[in-house]
C-alpha cells in the first residue's frame, strides 16, 4: 500500500515525469520555460519561482510580496540503438512534465519562505531488440527512472545585499526495469542470464544551501549546494530464467541521485540586456557508481535469494550553461542559452537502458505579459555524439559491438503571477 501511495503521489504531483536522460547525465537543464530559454541559468536570477529549487537564497528578494508559477514541459525523444543482433533502431516517443511552486516574502523583505514541487532528473528508454541466447526473441528492453522533489524553503535576508536560504523535503524515487539482464554479481550467480521485470519506489530526505550577493545594482552572485538523494527502494521484480522457471523476489534497489554545487552570475549589460552563467558540479562517480539490487524471499524454493550490482561507474562532469535576455518592447523578453557537459558515462557501461550520451544544448524563449500573468514558453534542442561500443565491460556480451545515439527536444511552457 506505501509503494503504490508514493506512486500515486509523484503521477499526479508531475504528471507523467521525465523518462529518459534531457541533459547533464540525467539532470534535467531546467525546470521551467523561463530558465529553459535562457540555457537553464537560474542560481544568481530571481525572476521566477523555481528559484526555490535552484537557489532558495533568491527568495527574499523577489520584487512582489508573493509569487505563484505553474508550467509544463513537452519532451520529444529521438534515440537510436544497434548492434550485431539489431539492425540500427530508432525510438520516437513524447513524455511531460510539470512543475509548481508558491513564495511568500514578509513585509519588511528580511524573510521569505516557499513550497514547489520540481522532476529534476529522470531516465529511461523502450526498445524491441533481438536478444543472445539462451533468450527467445524478440525482447522488450525497457528502463524508468525519476526523481521527484518536494521541497518546503526558508531564506533570511541579513543586509540588503546578502541573501541566505535552504530547503528541506522529500524525495520520491520510482524505478522500472524490465529485459534480459545477465547477472552481474559479486555473488556465485555471476553470468545466469536472466529476464526480469523489476518495479521499485521509495522516498527519502533532500535539502539545499544557498547564498546569493547582489556584487552592485547591475551584478549579482549566487552559490547553490544541492544534496544526494540516497534511496533504498523497496518493490518486487519476476525473475525468469530460461529452462528453469521463474519466482517472485521481494526487492530492495540501492539508487542514489547526485549532490552538486553551483556558482551563477548575472549581469546586466544594459537596462534592456541580461546575461547569466551557471557552473555546476555534479558528483556522478560517488552517486552512479552502480545501482545496488538485493532480492529476498524467493516464492520458488528452487531459486535462491541474492544481492546484484548494477554497474555504471560514472565520472564527475562540469555543466556550463550560458543565457542572454533580451528585452524587446513593453514586457516582452527574448531569451537564447547553450549548455555544456561532457557525457558522464564511459562506453564500457553504455546501454540502451540509459541513454545517457548528451552533450549540448542550444536554446530559445520568449515572455509577455498577459493581465496579471507573466507567460513564458521556451524550446530546447539536445544532442551528444555517436558512441560506439567495441566490448562491454558487462558479462554476458550482449552489448558488444553496438551503437548508441541520442537526441530530444523540449517545448516548455510556464505561466507566473506576482501580488
Amino acid at each position: 500500500m506505501q509503494r503504490r501511495l508514493l506512486s500515486l503521489a509523484s503521477v499526479a504531483l508531475c504528471l507523467l515525469l521525465v523518462r529518459t536522460s534531457w541533459a547533464d547525465g540525467v539532470i534535467l537543464n531546467g525546470v521551467s520555460a523561463q530558465t529553459i530559454g535562457r540555457g537553464g541559468t537560474n542560481i544568481a536570477h530571481v525572476d521566477n519561482g523555481t528559484i526555490l529549487h535552484d537557489n532558495p537564497a533568491g527568495m527574499t528578494m523577489i520584487d512582489s510580496h508573493s509569487m505563484f508559477e505553474v508550467g509544463g514541459t513537452l519532451l520529444l525523444t529521438d534515440f537510436e540503438y544497434g548492434d550485431r543482433q539489431n539492425a540500427e533502431q530508432t525510438q520516437n516517443r513524447a513524455y511531460g512534465l510539470a512543475e509548481f511552486s508558491l513564495i511568500r516574502r514578509s513585509c519588511d523583505g528580511r524573510w521569505a519562505a516557499g513550497f514547489g514541487v520540481f522532476s529534476p532528473a529522470g531516465f529511461g528508454s523502450i526498445y524491441d531488440l533481438e536478444p543472445l541466447p539462451p533468450f527467445p526473441g524478440p525482447q522488450r528492453y525497457k528502463s524508468f527512472g525519476t526523481l521527484v522533489k518536494l521541497l518546503p524553503g526558508l531564506a533570511y535576508r541579513p543586509t540588503d545585499r546578502l541573501s541566505i536560504g535552504a530547503t528541506l523535503g522529500v524525495g520520491i524515487t520510482i524505478a522500472d526495469l524490465e529485459g534480459p539482464y545477465v547477472l552481474q554479481g559479486p555473488s556465485v550467480l555471476r553470468g545466469t542470464p536472466t529476464l526480469l521485470d523489476l518495479d521499485a519506489d521509495g522516498a527519502a530526505l533532500v535539502w539545499s544551501l544557498g547564498l546569493l550577493y547582489e556584487v552592485s545594482d547591475r551584478s549579482s552572485l549566487g552559490v547553490s549546494y544541492q544534496s544526494e538523494a540516497r534511496f533504498r527502494a523497496d518493490g518486487q521484480t519476476l525473475a525468469t530464467v530460461p529452462g528453469l522457471g521463474q519466482s517472485f523476489y521481494d526487492t530492495q534497489l540501492d539508487i542514489t541521485w547526485p549532490r552538486s554545487l553551483g556558482l551563477g552570475v548575472r549581469h546586466e549589460l544594459c537596462e534592456h540586456r541580461i546575461v547569466s552563467t551557471d557552473v555546476i558540479w555534479y558528483d556522478w562517480s560517488s552517486a552512479f557508481d552502480s545501482f545496488g539490487i538485493h532480492q529476498s524471499n524467493p516464492s520458488n524454493a528452487f531459486f535462491p535469494a541474492f544481492s546484484e550490482q548494477f554497474p555504471l561507474d560514472w565520472r564527475d562532469t562540469v555543466s556550463v550553461r550560458v543565457g542572454f535576455e533580451q528585452r524587446v518592447g513593453c514586457d516582452q523578453t527574448l531569451r537564447l542559452g547553450y549548455v555544456y557537459h561532457r557525457v558522464p558515462i564511459p562506453t564500457s557501461t553504455i546501454t540502451p537502458f540509459i541513454p545517457a550520451s548528451l552533450e549540448h544544448a542550444f536554446s530559445t524563449g520568449y515572455g509577455w505579459r498577459l493581465c496579471d500573468w507573466d507567460v513564458n514558453v521556451a524550446y530546447m534542442y539536445t544532442f551528444g555524439p555517436e558512441v560506439a561500443v567495441q566490448t562491454s565491460g558487462l558479462v554476458g556480451g550482449d552489448f558488444d559491438q553496438s551503437q548508441h545515439r541520442a537526441q530530444t527536444h523540449a517545448i516548455s511552457l510556464s505561466l507566473l503571477r506576482r501580488f
